[in-house]
């Protein structure tokens, strides 16, 4: 019989820890440690998780990092930027792998960093030393970390949608405009007056404009692509839907390049990536063809103004931001990482409608 993966989560208490839980907990091949929280202590995990009832006994408990990550081959961190890195800090001497679903170890720039999240990183030496968990990019990096940070929901939507233009050498010099609509589930369970359900179920609302934390983490993923002096606007939109995101980028249509063109440099650069589709030309990716799933989808259109002559080149993407841009793409590295099937349990249709 072969050994079970050990695993233990920090922060457990959060919708990304649900969604990992809802992964592992059904698995043959992991034995799920230990639970720490801050909160709901003492909770079992399916009074708080409600999906979860029924799955396991284990509870919540308020334990040292040390403590709960005793014995585990793999420790999630699911905990809020700046108090993940924290306690991060007690794990670097331990055996165990890290993935981290926080922001604090995606980007190489301490100036970046500090732009974006917060002043005074507590390691920043550790900054550039994770793997960044984008499978598709970072494959077999991925399957040889030993500490992995896991990319953010709009980072993974408008990075992926963008990655074939950058490692054919389209991006260089571009400027990429943005607008991205995301579900309230992103910004966490803690409630706050933008996810207030009587404000958000019939609203739109830009926030963060030009200034969100990911404009970095993307910039950071195509230029490892290949793309320089790529400008990117990124407007985020809070929309009246609990789960995903549809991202939608324009930028002037590479010389030389036609609609079909476009879409078969796609084609082909996703061919065989199962979590990935490519849509024929004429159709657009939707939210509620990916929500509850780790799927990504994605489709490209053109326009030439008929006054102008301006050739604009439009890139549309959707995801559920808590599966393929958050927990989903935990395991998925996770997958990889622990040398299984990097597809186990996230290959799968989601509900319809």
């Amino acid at each position: 019989m072969a050994t079970k993966i050990k695993v233990s989560i920090i922060g457990g208490a959060g919708y990304g820890a649900a969604e990992i839980l809802r992964n592992l907990l059904v698995r043959d091949d992991v034995v799920l440690l230990r639970v720490s929280s801050k909160d709901h202590v003492g909770k079992e995990l399916g009074d708080v998780h409600k999906t979860l009832a029924g799955y396991t006994t284990l509870k919540l408990e308020d334990l040292p990092p040390r403590e709960a990550a005793a014995g585990a081959d793999v420790v999630f961190l699911g905990m809020p930027h700046k108090v993940t890195a924290k306690v991060a800090l007690d794990l670097f001497d331990l055996p165990c792998k890290i993935i981290d679903l926080s922001g604090d170890f995606r980007l190489k720039s301490l100036v970046d960093y500090e732009r974006d999240y917060a002043p005074g990183h507590p390691c920043p030496e550790r900054l550039g030393t994770f793997v960044y968990g984008l499978p598709e990019l970072f494959r077999e990096q991925i399957k040889l970390a030993r500490y992995l940070a896991s990319p953010g929901c709009f980072a993974t939507c408008v990075a992926v949608g963008l990655l074939p233009l950058a490692q054919a050498g389209l991006l260089t010099g571009a400027n990429v405009r943005t607008v991205a609509m995301t579900g309230s589930s992103g910004s966490g369970q803690n409630p706050q007056e933008g996810t207030h359900h009587p404000i958000r179920h019939n609203n739109l609302k830009p926030y963060k404009v030009l200034s969100h934390q990911h404009r970095s983490e993307i910039l950071q993923t195509l230029a490892s692509s290949g793309a320089a002096r790529v400008s990117l606007d990124l407007v985020p939109v809070s929309a009246p839907l609990s789960r995903g995101i549809l991202a939608i980028s324009q930028l002037d249509l590479p010389e030389g390049h036609t609609r079909e063109s476009i879409h078969a440099l796609y084609t082909k650069r996703f061919a065989g990536e199962r979590l990935l589709r490519v849509l024929p030309l004429g159709q657009v990716p939707e939210v509620v063809s990916v929500a509850g799933t780790a799927r990504l989808e994605m489709g490209v259109e053109t326009r030439i103004d008929e006054v102008t002559g301006k050739r604009t080149l439009c890139v549309m993407s959707a995801i559920d931001n808590l599966i393929k841009g958050g927990a989903g793409q935990a395991v998925q590295s996770f997958n990889l990482m622990s040398g299984g099937d990097e597809y186990r349990g996230l290959d799968v249709p989601g509900l319809w409608p």
